[in-house]
Parts: C-alpha cells; structure tokens; sequence
C-alpha cells in the first residue's frame, strides 16, 4: 500500500486538499487493488479555508510518505512557513514523490525542488513565480508537468488531472478512468494541453464537435485522416482544426492519437491480445507504429505496461 501524504498549513485552500482526499481516500466501487493509505500532516490544528482541520501527524511524517501532496497556497505574495518547506524537502530527498496543486508550487519553489525544472501553476500567478524564482522553468500554459519525483499542475480542473495522472501512473488507465467516472469527470487530460479553451464544446446538438468526437472513438480501428473528419463534419480542413483548437486546445491529430493510445492502455490492461492485434484495434496499423507512439506518450513499452497493469486490473 503506498503512502500519501497531504502537507496542510494554515493558509492553504480547502478546494484542493479536498479534491486530493477525494482522488486517493478510498477506491471507486468494483477496483480491488491495493489502494493508498491517506494521511494529513501538519504541524498543529489548521484554518484551511473557513475550515478547521486536525492533522493525522505532524510535518515530519512527510519524509515517511511515498508520495506527498502540497494543495494550493492561499496567497502568493507571503512567503510559505519554513518548517512546511523544509519538511517537503526533507520528503523529497528521502525519496518521496512531490506534487504541488495549483499555487503549492510556491512551496516546492521555495524547497528548491524546480531549480533547473519545468513548472506551472495557475496562468494567474505563473509571472509571479517566474519573477520570484528564476531558475524555475515556469510553463504558463500547460494544465501539469511531470518531472518524474516532482509535478505541478495548474489551478483547480487541472490539479484534478494532476491527481488522476498520479493513480493512472500507479494502477493504470482502467483504475483512473474508474475514479474519474466516480467523480463524473473526463477520465483524461493530456498535461501539454492548454489550461483554458476559448469555446468548450457544449452539449448543443448543433455544435459542430458534439457529434464528430463520438463519431472518431467508434471508428479508432479506421485510418482516418484530418479530411476524413472534416467530411464528416461538413466542413473543410482548416475550419475543423480551428474548431478543435478553441474546444480541446490541440489539433485534431493529436486528438486522435491520444484516444488511440487511451484505448490501447486498456486493451493491455484488460486483455490478452498481442501487439499487432491492438495495434490494428487502434487503427495504429503496424505494432511498430504502435510502439514508437506508445513508449513516446505513455513513457514505456507496451509490453511494459502490460506487466505492470495487464494482471492488477482484470
């Protein structure tokens, strides 16, 4: 069972440690492997919003966590308590995976664990944090970053995503896609994608997008093309892509390439066909293609993921 520890202070904002203790407090119905043990540390009662909180243990328990959470900091122009940035970095070092949510970043800053690193946080205060810590390597628009041992993630949805990402890391996709329908949330959100969209797609019927996204997933088998969609959609290439653009924040390829790695994660999750047979079920074509995207996206091979995932979730 691996360790999660909360970091609570006073000052910190309830929306983000409670959507963490919503993610990793207990499983969703039907997913039987071991789940996280969940503690909160602090170093004495905390006003967390217009909450009162009781810690488990004090800061010092952190460096025992496998991974450590630090929700958003309330405000950003006070500097946080140095016994809390001590104590991150005292769990960092001790070998703990450290993800700030939202503006917590300002304290993983602080411990000097984005020196030299890629980070983001809320594009409200992303120029702040860069002009205060320069050696951070602030992306401002980007919902997280993983780093590997450090993450951060924008505000709000985003941290959101930041924590399913975490459980996909640890259970894979089929557990993170059981908390997200839990939550009643998309199961996934590329971290690269931008942090807000111009035009969401709405649920109008009359919404070009509405239609054609449910159209793509029933047909990844199909090698289809960015012509192949905007037929579909009535439209002509460029005007498609604009669509996509304002309601995903990408374009309609890398849209597609995401929903066909998603749904190969979970033939090799829940399945035992071979490479070839998902890489055609993907429409990826050759399980060349397939690997070289997969290892590219997901990080490892899918014969990797398979054995880290295939026999814990069936």
């Amino acid at each position: 069972m691996s360790l999660v520890a909360l970091a609570a202070t006073d000052g910190m904002l309830q929306f983000e440690l409670s959507l963490a203790n919503e993610v990793f407090g207990a499983p969703p119905d039907g997913v039987t492997v071991p789940w996280y043990e969940l503690v909160v540390c602090g170093p004495h009662a905390v006003q967390v919003g217009r909450f009162r909180l009781e810690p488990d243990f004090g800061l010092d328990r952190l460096r025992h966590a496998d991974t450590v959470i630090v929700p958003g900091w309330a405000d950003v122009d006070v500097d946080p308590p140095a016994d809390l940035v001590d104590a991150v970095r005292a769990a960092h070092e001790a070998g703990a995976r450290v993800a700030s949510l939202c503006t917590g970043v300002f304290v993983l800053a602080a411990a000097g664990l984005l020196d030299g690193r890629r980070a983001t946080t809320h594009w409200a205060h992303t120029a702040a944090l860069a002009a205060r810590y320069p050696r951070v390597q602030v992306e401002p628009d980007v919902l997280y970053v993983d780093n590997g041992s450090v993450l951060t993630s924008a505000g709000k949805a985003a941290a959101l995503d930041l924590c399913l990402h975490l459980v996909r890391l640890d259970h894979g996709s089929s557990v993170a896609n059981a908390v997200a329908r839990r939550l009643v949330v998309p199961p996934h959100r590329a971290g690269g994608q931008a942090q807000f969209v111009t035009a969401p797609v709405p649920d109008q019927d009359d919404h070009p997008l509405t239609a054609l996204l449910p159209w793509i997933i029933e047909r990844l088998d199909q090698p289809l093309t960015v012509e192949d969609l905007a037929r579909q959609a009535r439209m002509s290439s460029r005007h498609l892509g604009r669509h996509f653009k304002a309601a995903t924040g990408t374009t309609p390829l890398q849209w597609l390439l995401t929903q066909r790695i998603r749904h190969a994660q979970e033939l090799l999750e829940k399945t035992d066909d071979g490479i070839d047979a998902i890489a055609n079920a993907t429409g990826m074509g050759t399980s060349t293609t397939l690997r070289r995207h997969f290892n590219r996206v997901v990080g490892v091979p899918p014969d990797t993921y398979r054995r880290t995932f295939g026999t814990r979730t069936r």
